[in-house]
C-alpha cells in the first residue's frame, strides 16, 4: 500500500498515513502549514490589531458598495444606477456600519508615521509606499479599455458606459488622497508635536467653515471638494496620534466615540444633514461626496470605536488561523479594493446579457423583500472577485516584499 509523508508544520517529526485512510485530508494539512508559515514569518514586535482594522475597513467599503449600487433596466435595454437608500430610507443605518473609509485613513495615518520615524529617507520611503499604493492601478485601467469596447459592440449606449466606467474609476479618488495625506505626512507630523491630539480641531474647524460657506452662504458647489483633504485628515491625523503614543487610552477612544456619534446625530437631526453617510441618487447632498462636517464627525466616531476594539482585536490575532486570514488579505488589499466593482458589474452585466432581469440583481430596490434577493447575489460578486483577485493580485507586490 502507497503511502506519504506529512511534516509537522509546528516542526514535530513526519508522520506517516495510509494514502487510502486520510484522517487528516492534504488540503486541511496544507492550510495548517501555511498558516504556520504566516505566523512564522510575522516579526514578534507586529501590531495586528493595525492589519485587522485595515482588512475590516476594505470588507465594510466593499459590501457597501455591494448592497448599495444597483443596475436596472433604464429601457432599450440599457441599465442605470440606483440605490435601495433613494427607496428605502429606513436603509440608512447600513451606511453606518459599512462606510468604514475613516477606519482606512486611521490605520494609514498610524503606518505612516511609524514609517516615517524609521529613519528610512523620505523619497525612498515615499516611493515605496507609492508604488503599493499605485502598483495596481493600470491593470486595471487597461482591463477596461477593451471592456469598455466589449460593452459598447454589445449594444449599450455612452449613458449606461459612462456610468459603469464611473463606478470603476470611483475607487480612484480615494487612492488619490490618501497619497497626498501620506506625502504630506512630514508636515503633519510636524503640527503633532506643536499641538498633540488638539490639532485634529484645525481640519474639523476647516471642514465646518467650508460647509457653512457652503449650505449657509450659498456659496459655489466646487468649494465643497476641499473637504476631501480635510475630511480625511481628521482621521488620519487620529491615527498619527496613536502611532505617537496618544489617543490610546480607553478614556479618549470613549470619548471620540461618544462625541462623534452625539455631534453626528445633532447635525442630521438639527443642521439637515442626510442621515446616510453614503451618496444617494438624486439627493441634494452627499455626505461622502465631497465629505461633509457630518461625515467628519462620524469618521471620529468610527476611530474612536477602532481605538476601544484596538486590544480585544490584539488578542482575537494571537489566533493563527484568524491572523492568517487577515494577513493574506493585507497582501493584496489595493487589489480587492480596486476590482470590487469591476467584480460586481461582471455579474451585473453578464446575467443582464444572458438572462434579462433577475430578481436582487436588477430588480427595483424599493422593499425589504428586495434586500433578501440580494444577499445571494453577494457570494457571485465574491466569486468574481476572487476570479480577478487570482488573475491580478501579482502586480500589486511586484515581484518583492514590501513593508506595510
Amino acid at each position: 500500500m502507497l503511502d506519504t509523508r506529512t511534516r509537522d508544520p509546528r516542526g514535530g517529526p513526519a508522520t506517516t498515513r495510509p494514502a487510502g485512510g486520510d484522517a487528516t485530508p492534504a488540503g486541511h494539512t496544507a492550510r495548517r502549514g501555511l498558516v504556520a508559515r504566516i505566523n512564522a514569518a510575522t516579526p514578534p514586535g507586529r501590531d495586528r490589531a493595525v492589519d485587522a482594522l485595515r482588512a475590516f475597513a476594505i470588507l465594510g467599503v466593499i459590501l457597501g458598495h455591494w448592497l448599495v449600487t444597483v443596475f436596472v433596466p433604464s429601457g432599450d435595454g440599457q441599465l442605470a444606477v440606483t440605490s435601495p437608500l433613494a427607496s428605502m430610507p429606513a436603509f440608512a443605518p447600513v451606511s453606518w456600519v459599512l462606510q468604514t473609509l475613516a477606519v482606512f485613513f486611521l490605520v494609514g495615518g498610524y503606518t505612516a508615521a511609524k514609517g516615517h520615524r524609521s529613519g528610512e529617507p523620505y523619497l525612498p520611503w515615499l516611493r515605496r509606499r507609492m508604488a503599493r499604493l499605485l502598483r495596481p492601478v493600470p491593470v486595471l485601467l487597461l482591463a477596461w479599455i477593451p471592456a469598455t469596447a466589449a460593452l459598447w459592440r454589445a449594444g449599450y449606449e455612452p449613458e449606461t458606459l459612462r456610468s459603469l466606467v464611473k463606478l470603476v474609476l470611483s475607487p480612484l479618488w480615494f487612492l488619490a488622497v490618501y497619497g497626498a495625506l501620506t506625502a504630506l505626512t512630514p508636515v503633519i507630523m510636524v503640527v503633532w508635536r506643536r499641538l498633540g491630539v488638539r490639532g485634529a480641531a484645525i481640519p474639523v474647524a476647516a471642514t465646518a467653515a467650508i460647509d457653512l460657506a457652503r449650505f449657509g452662504l450659498d456659496g459655489p458647489a466646487w468649494l465643497g471638494w476641499a473637504t476631501v483633504i480635510t475630511g480625511w485628515l481628521v482621521p488620519f491625523y487620529l491615527g498619527i496620534a496613536w502611532a505617537n503614543g496618544q489617543a490610546t487610552s480607553r478614556r479618549t477612544a470613549v470619548a471620540l466615540l461618544g462625541g462623534g456619534a452625539v455631534a453626528t446625530a445633532g447635525l442630521i437631526m438639527y443642521a439637515g444633514y442626510p442621515a446616510s453617510m453614503v451618496g444617494v441618487p438624486g439627493a441634494a447632498i452627499s455626505n461622502l461626496n465631497p465629505p461633509t462636517l457630518a461625515a467628519v464627525a462620524f469618521g471620529i466616531a468610527q476611530a474612536g470605536l477602532a481605538l476601544l476594539l484596538r486590544r480585544p482585536l490584539a488578542r482575537w490575532m494571537e489566533r493563527p488561523r484568524a491572523w492568517a486570514a487577515v494577513a493574506l488579505a493585507n497582501l493584496s488589499a489595493m487589489t480587492v479594493f480596486l476590482w470590487h466593482q469591476t467584480a460586481m458589474m461582471t455579474i451585473t452585466v453578464g446575467a443582464a446579457l444572458a438572462a434579462g432581469t433577475l430578481p436582487g440583481l436588477h430588480s427595483v430596490p424599493d422593499t425589504p423583500e428586495w434586500l433578501l434577493a440580494r444577499l445571494p447575489w453577494l457570494l457571485a460578486f465574491a466569486a468574481a472577485l476572487a476570479g480577478f483577485w487570482a488573475l491580478a493580485h501579482r502586480f500589486e507586490r511586484g515581484g518583492r516584499k514590501t513593508r506595510s
